[in-house]
């Protein structure tokens, strides 16, 4: 318990990011004390709400076990990852020194100071280029980036720790995160921003010269590639209940989150053009290599295990809160 709050403490790593701001809310929200441990060079300060902020990287062993000791979190919530696809094939040397040494050194810091729960923000790249659809946990592993690699490297790494030291965990699977708190006041805020909804929006705004299309010939039914789009409020939301999980004495699992649903990017474009009321500017462009056809969650275990299911199921709605962050963020006439 916070000795300030009387609240059960969980640090969150990455916490001052989009999907860990958001996971703070949810944890406040539902009688936890968040702490942010954040070292600010893709976060944002101003993210930081419902707990204090600490400073420091997930490398500093240090940092981390004085941290831990300051406030004797019940859990960890691991966000702080570098999460680029193109970036981790062109630079995969700090993926590996941020996702993957990182994460140990955070498990070590556990260890030394005795926290024995683990909630890991993970991802759908570490199935690869599925055979087949909807994705189970079953699906094989083979992720074709550095990326996805670094990601199903912790996931290997927490299975080990957990036979050896004790350790149990929640890896979550997220497929496509999207949309905004729509009271909160946080949201997206990527440097670049790579994610197709924020950019669908910028073009909108004229701010990017239009919206590429990458690939019109898939063996789907537009051409486009199809996603599964969970709306962030749905993963945070999945946190707590994996949390919950953990401290009423469940078992470590990996578990998908998704809605199950699958949207074109053309099926995208023209919802934000319904929610927008304007046209996306966009223009067709060769597919990017190693992009699937169709990447669609099957989210039954999650229903199983930890009772959830994604609440945010109108991809209208799922626009509409980005909208409302988007022209909060840069104004009313974005």
């Amino acid at each position: 318990m916070s000795e300030t709050s009387g609240r059960p403490v969980v640090l969150v790593t990455g916490g001052a990011g989009y999907i860990g701001s958001h996971a703070c809310e949810a944890l406040a929200r539902e009688g936890f004390e968040p702490v942010v441990y954040d070292n600010l060079s893709l976060g944002h300060r101003e993210m930081v709400k419902f707990g204090p902020l600490e400073e420091g990287d997930i490398r500093d062993r240090q940092r981390l076990i004085e941290v831990i000791g300051k406030y004797r979190p019940v859990a960890v919530m691991h966000f702080a990852a570098l999460i680029s696809v193109g970036e981790s094939v062109e630079n995969p040397a700090i993926y590996y020194d941020n996702n993957v040494h990182g994460a140990q050194t955070l498990l070590d810091a556990m260890r030394d100071t005795g926290v024995e729960r683990f909630v890991f923000s993970s991802t759908a790249a570490v199935y690869g280029m599925p055979p087949s659809q909807p994705m189970t946990e079953a699906t094989p592993k083979a992720p074709i980036n550095p990326y996805g690699r670094s990601k199903r490297m912790v996931e290997q790494m927490l299975e080990d720790y957990g036979a050896a030291y004790g350790l149990r965990s929640i890896a979550l699977r997220y497929f496509n995160a999207c949309g905004a708190h729509p009271d909160a006041g946080i949201g997206e805020a990527h440097e670049p921003e790579t994610h197709l909804i924020p950019r669908a929006l910028m073009a909108v705004a004229g701010q990017i010269d239009g919206l590429e299309l990458m690939g019109t010939d898939y063996a789907t039914p537009d051409g486009t590639a199809v996603r599964d789009y969970i709306h962030v409020c749905d993963l945070a939301d999945a946190h707590v209940a994996a949390l919950r999980h953990l401290v009423a004495g469940g078992r470590s699992d990996q578990i998908n989150l998704g809605t199950g649903r699958g949207y074109s990017v053309k099926e995208i474009i023209e919802a934000t053009a319904r929610v927008v009321g304007r046209e996306v500017p966009h223009r067709f462009a060769p597919r990017r290599a190693g992009d699937p056809p169709e990447l669609v969650a099957d989210p039954a275990r999650a229903a199983e295990i930890l009772g959830w299911r994604a609440q945010w199921t109108d991809i209208d709605r799922v626009i509409a809160t980005a909208w409302a962050w988007h022209q909060a963020r840069f104004g009313a006439a974005a």
